[in-house]
């Protein structure tokens, strides 16, 4: 059945042309019946047109494809595949501390309290109850330069 509707794509002319070109719609001209048939379409409303759709699916016996593989001709890859996956990059990072040496704990606490609001206490408490996070949702940029200052004075530091 895809391959009727791929055979039936191709027999029709392609899509009009942005307003501003000067390239031709098309240079076969459509019989009465199909200019008729596009202006009924046209005047459809979005539930109408929706009931079409599923009437010419269950008519031609085809079943529903994902938007984006309809719009691309089948060739669009899934998402989850290993491209998509290649192409998702994480935006927001976890500096997490993992471990630290016990000389470094006063530097560690120092650089802490550098790039967080966090007072001596709290700061102290936070590298004593290592792995924690230690700034969480931070641009990967960021991220990597706190790593960098906080491996630098002796932390063991994981992004997440």
């Amino acid at each position: 059945m895809a391959s009727r509707l791929l055979h039936l794509r191709r027999l029709l002319p392609s899509p009009r042309p942005s307003a501003g070109s000067a390239a031709a719609f098309s240079t076969v001209t459509p019989t009465p019946r199909v200019s008729a048939l596009v202006d009924e379409i046209c005047g459809l409303t979005l539930i109408e047109a929706s009931t079409l759709t599923d009437a010419l699916r269950s008519r031609l016996g085809v079943d529903q494809l994902p938007p984006l593989a309809i719009l691309t001709g089948g060739a669009a890859p899934l998402a989850g595949g290993e491209e998509a996956k290649a192409k998702e990059e994480k935006m927001a990072f976890d500096v997490k501390l993992e471990g630290f040496d016990a000389a470094a704990k006063l530097k560690i606490i120092k650089e802490l309290r550098a790039f967080t609001n966090l007072g001596l206490k709290e700061a102290k408490e936070l590298v004593e109850k290592a792995p924690a996070v230690l700034k969480a949702g931070v641009p990967k940029e960021e991220a990597e330069s706190i790593a960098e200052k906080m491996r630098s004075v002796g932390a063991k530091i994981v992004l997440e």
